[in-house]
């Protein structure tokens, strides 16, 4: 059972996980279990109009993973997650939230910056957006293992591909149009990669390809109110802390087409004291990365009710 050390002086940091961490049933125990993850669902279906929980309980597999429904989805289990886990609202006050990707607009949810009804219209829009933009400059990407960034930097030259993800030591993601990322595919197993993985995405995500998503995505955040953050979000295009409402607008519009500094992220936080990550939402794909990044700290998932019940004080 994990045990939450609640009575040291540990930092602890709360993540939130971004696409790729959607499967058919997420969410349906806590929504059947708790009351307060049961009216999150409740609130995401009359604010899409749709039901995006019977998505998430029931699928079909096919739909939830398209991008338009996959962000909503994933942010409506993670904020379920956060808000049927007493221990973590109340127990423990983060001294930083961080969110992979789709991830980081789930972390502006849980440090008050946003409120839910807004945050998921945002990422619905998000989602709408990112997926056109895949359709008018089709691409994709691909996970590369075991290569040096160094390497990886002189492919990504020479073949038009970018690096969308630092995720961890060893694992690094790319991004890039059809040609591009084939070529670089080809050239990263020629330089002895141990593992070349195509991603399930509908799009060239963080690369430039995304370009075509930022005017309206600037137009969707100027119709939101921000606040100021509660708690620092250290942020996926420079994996520093921002603390501003306007630092959040720029940061929002800016990671559409740049890298993810996930490793960089978390080596911050470790960094600045944080011995306690715990990754809130569907999966566990956060929580592998951080144990590769730092085997000093202790990793805690929060996804369904066994998980929050070995939660322990």
């Amino acid at each position: 059972m994990a045990e939450l050390d609640t009575k040291s002086k540990s930092k602890t940091a709360h993540v939130f996980p971004g696409q790729g961490s959607q499967s058919v049933g997420m969410g349906s125990k806590l929504y059947q279990s708790s009351p307060r993850a049961r009216e999150v669902f409740q609130e995401a279906d009359e604010v899409l109009q749709f039901p995006i929980s019977r998505l998430c309980f029931e699928g079909p597999e096919e739909e939830l993973r398209q991008t338009i429904n996959a962000q909503p989805a994933i942010m409506t289990v993670s904020i379920a997650c956060l808000r049927a886990a007493p221990e973590v609202n109340h127990s423990v006050s983060p001294a930083f939230v961080a969110g992979h990707s789709l991830g980081e607009y789930t972390a502006l949810v849980a440090s008050n910056v946003l409120e839910f009804a807004d945050a998921i219209r945002l990422v619905r829009e998000r989602g709408r957006l990112m997926q056109k933009a895949g359709e008018i400059m089709p691409g994709g990407m691909a996970a590369v293992i075991g290569i040096n960034e160094a390497t990886l930097k002189e492919i990504c030259c020479e073949t038009g591909a970018e690096i969308a993800n630092f995720n961890c030591s060893g694992q690094i993601v790319i991004s890039g149009s059809k040609e591009a990322l084939a070529r670089a595919m080809d050239m990263a197993k020629a330089r002895d990669a141990r593992r070349v993985i195509p991603l399930q995405v509908s799009g060239a995500f963080h690369s430039t390809l995304m370009q075509p998503t930022i005017e309206g995505m600037a137009e969707a955040i100027s119709q939101i109110k921000f606040k100021t953050p509660e708690v620092p979000i250290v942020v996926n295009s420079t994996a520093q802390p921002v603390t501003t409402a306007e630092g959040v607008k720029e940061e929002l519009l800016r990671q559409l087409c740049n890298c993810v500094q996930w490793q960089p992220s978390v080596e911050y936080m470790v960094g600045e004291g944080v011995s306690i990550f715990i990754e809130i939402g569907p999966g566990q794909v956060l929580s592998g990365l951080i144990k590769r990044i730092s085997s000093k700290v202790q990793v805690l998932n929060v996804s369904d009710p066994e998980s929050i019940k070995a939660l322990s004080f």
